[in-house]
């Protein structure tokens, strides 16, 4: 890296709009805080987005598969995440997953016909539900989400105005307030003015550039410390690939170890909506998908070997990869994590093992994690809010996470729950003239209730549907885990030390 620089001489830039509030990416957390902003009443709201469609890792990034939406027998998540869904249904195999009816199903027929597609069963391997059962999980097409995401803005056009094709460069910052961002686009660099803007980039480019506090990278171990760039196998079965694994279990774990040794990185196909196309999910350790260099590492190394890997699908697998061919290439990177929030509130483990209520939760979300059995956890609304900047919420995958708890925090689910409560809150602050910091969460929660999003202890929630609290206090909250207990006992241990 250079140590030069240049000077770049000041100058006037146009002040390209004003509005309510600003939306910063048009991924999965920012596309759901524009509409539920939109639906909460807001009136001028700005949607900025880099490429030219929404969706973000869920539609560019091809990562076609929505996991944990249900833990037993109950949606835990629901509102625009499952909106996606209803609205899909009605287009031919543009989703495949087990139906909202089914989940918490012990039937055996059933468990036997989802066993073969990732995350449609529970992971019994946490020592959770016992016998196994569906799992709320969904696999989609993504240019018809492309569409679905569309036509949702679309119905808000009064509310809300798209500007594809822009990059966010700068905050524009006054008194530790922010005003409005710097953007450039084909018309040149410009700038917006909002009274509330909402950071839904997923690598923090906001919140960095005004300069909140924040982490960096994931630990080691996690998934989140990787980059991806998905593509998709055509002409395959992947029926008849299941039943191979079935029938040859020695030989599938050995597929998979010869898959990343050609590959040279973990690659593994995955189902799609359609049984004759998979997308080839992978892994790149180590990079930062605010990286340069590893940014284009993983674009190249990845496109490198794709024909290596269909020509040793094709020789070790043929009953189902004889006539694979490339369908397509995501066309943007696969990104995990990058810059991590340090907000006014940071998740832990502690939030997963002992089940924390927080008076301010705003998502109420099972997700994919061992300590308590995929059970739901409580998102705070302080965990979107940045340290030191007013006015700026920050839904989505760069949200405040420890190094650990990132890892559970940051899929598409949460990115849509957290984003659909920034959307609101944002809407709710500009009305009553409040700050973000400032905003009356009590109204926020009910918005949300309206919006069919399931919240513990809110009084709207709990008499319209009281068995969701009923679920979870009989199944202990997932905590029933060995991992929980040993959590519990060493917390018992370090207070018991305290007080001594």
């Amino acid at each position: 890296m250079s140590n030069q620089f240049y000077h770049e001489s000041a100058r006037d830039i146009p002040i390209y709009a004003e509005c309510d509030i600003l939306v910063v990416g048009g991924g999965a957390a920012g596309n759901a805080a524009a509409v539920a902003a939109a639906r909460a009443g807001a009136k001028n709201i700005i949607l900025m987005e880099r490429y030219g469609y929404m969706g973000g890792d869920a539609t560019g990034g091809y990562v076609i598969m929505v996991p944990n939406l249900s833990w037993y027998d109950k949606s835990f998540v629901r509102g625009i995440q499952e909106e996606w869904f209803t609205r899909l249904k009605k287009i031919p195999q543009a989703v495949m997953a087990p139906d909202l009816s089914r989940i918490g199903s012990q039937d055996p027929a059933l468990i036997s016909r989802w066993k073969g597609i990732h995350d449609c069963v529970s992971r019994g391997g946490f020592g959770g539900c016992k016998p196994s059962c569906l799992v709320r999980a969904v696999y989609f097409e993504p240019n018809e989400l492309k569409i679905v995401m569309d036509e949702m803005i679309h119905e808000h056009r009064d509310a809300i105005r798209i500007c594809y094709h822009s990059w966010v460069t700068d905050a524009i910052v006054e008194n530790d307030t922010i005003k409005g961002v710097v953007f450039e686009s084909k018309e040149g660099r410009k700038a917006i003015l909002a009274k509330m803007v909402i950071d839904a980039t997923g690598d923090g480019d906001i919140y960095a550039q005004a300069g909140a506090p924040y982490s960096s990278l994931a630990d080691e171990a996690c998934r989140s410390n990787t980059t991806a760039l998905v593509w998709r196998a055509g002409g395959i079965d992947w029926n008849a690939y299941v039943q191979w694994q079935r029938v040859n279990p020695e030989a599938a774990q050995a597929l998979r170890a010869g898959l990343q040794k050609t590959a040279g990185f973990r690659i593994a196909p995955l189902p799609s909506s359609h049984n004759d196309i998979c997308w080839m999910n992978n892994w790149h350790a180590n990079r930062d998908c605010t990286i340069i260099e590893d940014q284009t590492h993983t674009e190249v190394a990845t496109r490198l070997t794709i024909h290596k890997v269909l020509e040793y699908l094709k020789e070790v697998c043929p009953v189902a990869f004889k006539d694979a061919f490339l369908y397509d290439i995501a066309p943007q990177l696969g990104t995990r994590c990058s810059r991590r929030l340090k907000g006014e509130y940071i998740m832990t483990a502690n939030d997963f093992a002992f089940a924390i209520r927080h008076d301010d939760v705003i998502a109420w979300h099972s997700t994919i994690c061992q300590i308590n059995d995929c059970g739901p956890v409580e998102i705070p609304y302080r965990a979107l809010l940045p340290q030191k900047i007013e006015n700026l919420i920050c839904p989505g995958r760069h949200l405040s996470a420890d190094n650990v708890a990132i890892d559970w925090l940051n899929l598409i689910p949460q990115c849509v729950g957290t984003g659909q409560a920034a959307g609101v809150a944002a809407a709710v602050a500009v009305a009553d003239g409040s700050t973000a910091h400032g905003v009356d969460i009590r109204k926020v929660q009910d918005i949300l209730v309206d919006q069919d999003v399931p919240l513990p202890r809110n009084e709207k929630f709990l008499a319209k549907d009281p068995s969701y609290q009923a679920c979870v206090e009989e199944h202990e909250y997932g905590l029933y885990t060995d991992l929980a207990k040993k959590a519990k006992e060493e917390s018992d241990a370090l207070n018991a030390f305290r007080q001594w």
